[in-house]
């Protein structure tokens, strides 16, 4: 059994395009221990290998080459070419893993070496769909969503005659606010098949990894589902389920292995419901996109919300569905909330290539990557957040949200510093982040025992020593000045001891 630590530290990988770096022969199985050892150092708690399971390969031709999709080709990978393109992996076959990584076989040996190195292996669990074309149409079509002729007629680009009779018509997979995926085949939520056949397959799933990652979590909630399909569930008259997918299918996982994590990939403000349905985890794009707009004010506010729900988030900035955060922030402003997402509580989640500086977001339906310079500035800021925020007391440790102050009556800069606290027995760590364009200056009240007049506070981020006095931080609070985009990370022993300890 694997015990997920407290605020771990998640980094995404795409599992297609990562295995190629090794070499064209290379499996699972093959990859260098040393790999491994690197992600353990790095303080890397889950490793989510995106893209594992076998797509079908029959529905490239028809649906991988639409005009939107060649322009984000184009975009990515200058010279690629039609070989490249390898199909979404959302648009799976059946849950068997690519031969492109190996066989399953070689999947249980990485894991087993993870493992091995106090690292949980994360998959993806696609609940919504299948392939357009998966073979599971012709041996367990009743756990798709079907129609009939004139449905189809009317919508045929939401709807599209099954590949095992042209007679049937099956329903593409979608998210209500878009177009359907058309290289997919939507499941059917109100079919107790398709409920048992997905538990089912989640509770294989536990002997091949430690956890899931559930994509687009919320479509397959009762009342989404219905108001996404309303016309076919009513001409076929479909019920509405007395309980939630989610909540029979985690509960039945949880039975056979209750350190099995689930991750929601979800929106709409429903992180709460799906929390509270089982989910050990679920997406923070509300702070995403707070960080994205500059909003410090609703940064602030969001970061009030409950201790439970706030250690059920996950924290991102960039993943493989989002643009590269040092395009979407700029270079500062994104080392800027890398410091933010790496120090509140839930899992901080990385996305492989953004500790590098990378900056092409590729399409998930190309299997070769371009080339791309490092930037070894960024680099070498993730390498000391990563042996900064690896100690102990940002994972056990107490958080809590600071408030700033003004430092004059005229100066409202305090507004653009964003700060809090962790503290584990002796050991004090103030986080303050200026998230403004400009020079920002506050003070900062907190709880301090010393027995001396003056403290020694260590800004482990830029290895600077200051010493301050005791009276001033508890009767005005430490003053604070910081430039655009810049952070502190002071680390304070209270013992007087030692205050190296990181």
């Amino acid at each position: 059994m694997m015990k997920i630590c407290s605020n771990p530290r998640l980094l995404e990988i795409n599992a297609r395009i990562w295995i190629r770096r090794f070499g064209q022969d290379f499996t699972l199985a093959s990859v260098p221990d040393d790999q491994i050892t690197r992600w353990k150092e790095l303080g890397f708690d889950m490793i989510w290998l995106m893209g594992v399971w076998d797509n079908n390969k029959d529905v490239i031709n028809e649906y991988c080459f639409e005009p939107e999709l060649i322009s984000s080709y184009n975009s990515a990978l200058k010279d690629w070419h039609k070989d490249d393109v390898i199909g979404s992996p959302y648009s799976i076959d059946r849950y068997e893993i690519n031969p492109l990584l190996g066989t399953r076989e070689d999947l249980l040996s990485f894991k087993k070496r993870l493992n091995n190195a106090g690292i949980s292996l994360i998959l993806d669990f696609v609940c919504n769909h299948f392939s357009a074309k998966s073979s599971l149409i012709w041996s367990n079509k009743e756990i798709f969503l079907t129609a009939d002729e004139f449905i189809f007629k009317n919508d045929p680009y939401t709807f599209y005659p099954s590949p095992a009779n042209s007679k049937e018509y099956l329903a593409h997979g979608r998210d209500p606010l878009f177009p359907p995926w058309k290289d997919t085949a939507q499941i059917n939520f109100y079919s107790r098949e398709a409920r048992n056949y997905l538990t089912s397959v989640l509770i294989d799933l536990t002997d091949l990894c430690d956890g899931v990652r559930c994509d687009m979590a919320m479509l397959p909630l009762n009342n989404i589902f219905y108001n996404t399909w309303i016309g076919v569930l009513k001409k076929y008259g479909f019920e509405k389920p007395e309980k939630e997918f989610w909540e029979e299918a985690i509960s039945q996982v949880k039975i056979k292995r209750d350190d099995f994590i689930f991750i929601a990939e979800t929106y709409w403000d429903l992180e709460w419901q799906l929390q509270n349905l089982g989910f050990d985890f679920t997406y923070d794009k509300r702070l995403t996109d707070r960080l994205a707009a500059g909003a410090i004010h609703s940064i602030k506010e969001h970061l009030q919300a409950e201790k439970v729900y706030q250690e059920k988030s996950v924290r991102f900035l960039e993943n493989h569905d989002e643009d590269r955060a040092i395009v979407k922030l700029g270079r500062e402003r994104s080392i800027a909330a890398a410091v933010v997402i790496s120090t509140i509580p839930g899992i901080t989640f990385y996305f492989d290539g953004q500790c590098e500086g990378k900056k092409i977001k590729l399409p998930v339906q190309l299997g070769r990557e371009p080339e791309e310079k490092q930037d070894e500035k960024i680099k070498e800021f993730y390498r000391n957040l990563f042996r900064i925020t690896k100690a102990d007391i940002f994972r056990n440790g107490t958080w809590k949200l600071l408030e700033t102050s003004p430092v004059a009556d005229s100066d409202l800069s305090y507004e653009n510093l964003l700060a809090w606290e962790w503290r584990l027995g002796n050991e004090l760590r103030i986080v303050v982040v200026n998230y403004y364009h400009s020079t920002s200056r506050c003070r900062l009240k907190f709880n301090i025992q010393s027995k001396s007049d003056d403290i020694v506070l260590i800004d482990l981020l830029n290895n600077v020593t200051y010493k301050r006095s005791v009276k001033e931080i508890s009767e005005k609070g430490l003053f604070v000045e910081l430039k655009t985009f810049n952070s502190h990370i002071f680390s304070f022993n209270e013992t007087g001891s030692d205050q190296t300890v990181l």
